[in-house]
Protein backbone atom coordinates (compact mmCIF):
# COMPACT_ATOMS: atom_id res chain seq x y z
CA UNK A 1 0.00 0.00 0.00
CA UNK A 2 1.56 3.31 -1.04
CA UNK A 3 1.75 6.29 1.24
CA UNK A 4 -0.72 9.06 0.51
CA UNK A 5 0.14 12.59 1.47
CA UNK A 6 -0.65 13.05 5.16
CA UNK A 7 -1.72 9.41 5.65
CA UNK A 8 0.25 6.47 6.99
CA UNK A 9 1.29 3.86 4.47
CA UNK A 10 0.19 1.01 6.70
CA UNK A 11 3.64 -0.57 6.59
CA UNK A 12 5.50 -1.31 9.82
CA UNK A 13 8.20 1.25 10.44
CA UNK A 14 6.83 3.69 7.86
CA UNK A 15 7.56 7.29 8.63
CA UNK A 16 4.73 9.79 8.60
CA UNK A 17 5.47 13.51 8.91
CA UNK A 18 3.87 14.44 12.21
CA UNK A 19 3.94 17.81 13.94
CA UNK A 20 1.81 17.01 16.98
CA UNK A 21 3.43 14.56 19.46
CA UNK A 22 -0.04 13.36 20.49
CA UNK A 23 -0.71 12.25 16.90
CA UNK A 24 2.62 10.43 16.80
CA UNK A 25 1.73 8.61 20.01
CA UNK A 26 -1.68 7.66 18.57
CA UNK A 27 0.00 6.25 15.47
CA UNK A 28 2.48 4.23 17.53
CA UNK A 29 -0.31 2.77 19.70
CA UNK A 30 -2.39 1.93 16.61
CA UNK A 31 0.63 0.30 14.97
CA UNK A 32 1.24 -1.88 18.03
CA UNK A 33 -2.40 -2.98 18.04
CA UNK A 34 -2.37 -3.64 14.31
CA UNK A 35 -5.18 -1.15 13.79
CA UNK A 36 -5.63 0.54 10.49
CA UNK A 37 -6.50 4.13 11.23
CA UNK A 38 -6.98 6.79 8.62
CA UNK A 39 -6.02 10.37 9.28
CA UNK A 40 -6.71 13.39 7.14
CA UNK A 41 -4.00 15.87 6.31
CA UNK A 42 -2.11 16.80 9.45
CA UNK A 43 -1.81 20.56 9.87
CA UNK A 44 1.70 21.67 10.76
CA UNK A 45 2.40 25.00 12.35
CA UNK A 46 6.05 24.88 11.31
CA UNK A 47 6.58 22.67 8.23
CA UNK A 48 10.21 21.80 7.61
CA UNK A 49 11.54 22.81 4.18
CA UNK A 50 13.17 20.10 2.09
CA UNK A 51 16.96 20.56 2.12
CA UNK A 52 18.58 21.04 -1.31
CA UNK A 53 20.00 17.90 -2.91
CA UNK A 54 23.78 17.87 -3.03
CA UNK A 55 24.92 14.92 -5.15
CA UNK A 56 28.30 13.43 -4.35
CA UNK A 57 31.00 14.55 -6.80
CA UNK A 58 32.70 11.15 -6.49
CA UNK A 59 31.12 9.72 -9.65
CA UNK A 60 29.93 12.86 -11.39
CA UNK A 61 30.37 13.44 -15.11
CA UNK A 62 31.97 16.64 -16.24
CA UNK A 63 29.35 18.95 -17.78
CA UNK A 64 31.68 19.78 -20.70
CA UNK A 65 31.72 16.26 -22.18
CA UNK A 66 29.80 16.05 -25.46
CA UNK A 67 26.98 13.60 -26.15
CA UNK A 68 28.96 11.49 -28.62
CA UNK A 69 31.68 10.78 -26.05
CA UNK A 70 29.11 9.92 -23.39
CA UNK A 71 27.30 7.56 -25.77
CA UNK A 72 30.58 5.92 -26.82
CA UNK A 73 31.43 5.21 -23.17
CA UNK A 74 27.91 3.92 -22.53
CA UNK A 75 28.25 1.60 -25.54
CA UNK A 76 31.58 0.26 -24.27
CA UNK A 77 30.15 -0.27 -20.79
CA UNK A 78 27.16 -2.15 -22.20
CA UNK A 79 29.45 -4.31 -24.35
CA UNK A 80 31.51 -5.20 -21.27
CA UNK A 81 28.36 -6.00 -19.26
CA UNK A 82 27.14 -8.22 -22.11
CA UNK A 83 30.40 -10.20 -22.20
CA UNK A 84 30.43 -10.60 -18.40
CA UNK A 85 26.80 -11.74 -18.33
CA UNK A 86 27.31 -14.28 -21.13
CA UNK A 87 30.47 -15.61 -19.45
CA UNK A 88 28.63 -15.89 -16.14
CA UNK A 89 25.72 -17.72 -17.82
CA UNK A 90 28.06 -20.55 -18.88
CA UNK A 91 28.49 -21.49 -15.20
CA UNK A 92 24.74 -21.66 -14.54
CA UNK A 93 22.10 -24.25 -15.34
CA UNK A 94 18.34 -24.30 -15.78
CA UNK A 95 16.23 -21.26 -14.99
CA UNK A 96 19.18 -19.33 -13.54
CA UNK A 97 21.00 -19.68 -16.87
CA UNK A 98 17.89 -18.57 -18.74
CA UNK A 99 17.63 -15.51 -16.50
CA UNK A 100 21.28 -14.58 -17.08
CA UNK A 101 20.84 -14.98 -20.85
CA UNK A 102 17.69 -12.82 -20.73
CA UNK A 103 19.65 -10.11 -18.92
CA UNK A 104 22.37 -10.39 -21.57
CA UNK A 105 19.73 -9.93 -24.28
CA UNK A 106 18.37 -6.79 -22.58
CA UNK A 107 21.91 -5.41 -22.37
CA UNK A 108 22.40 -6.20 -26.07
CA UNK A 109 19.18 -4.35 -26.98
CA UNK A 110 20.34 -1.31 -25.02
CA UNK A 111 23.72 -1.50 -26.77
CA UNK A 112 21.96 -1.58 -30.17
CA UNK A 113 19.92 1.51 -29.22
CA UNK A 114 23.04 3.41 -28.14
CA UNK A 115 24.83 2.41 -31.34
CA UNK A 116 21.87 3.66 -33.41
CA UNK A 117 22.02 7.03 -31.64
CA UNK A 118 25.76 7.19 -32.29
CA UNK A 119 25.15 6.44 -35.97
CA UNK A 120 22.50 9.18 -36.11
CA UNK A 121 24.91 11.68 -34.56
CA UNK A 122 27.81 10.84 -36.86
CA UNK A 123 26.76 8.90 -39.96
CA UNK A 124 29.64 6.82 -41.39
CA UNK A 125 28.46 7.20 -45.03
Amino acid sequence: MAAVRGRPSGLPGSRVPVCDPRTAATLRIAARRGSSITLGALPCSNPRPTPPRNPSPMFSISPGINNETLLAHACESLASASVMTNDFATFLEGSQRNTALAIAQIIMLAELAVNRVLDNLDPQD
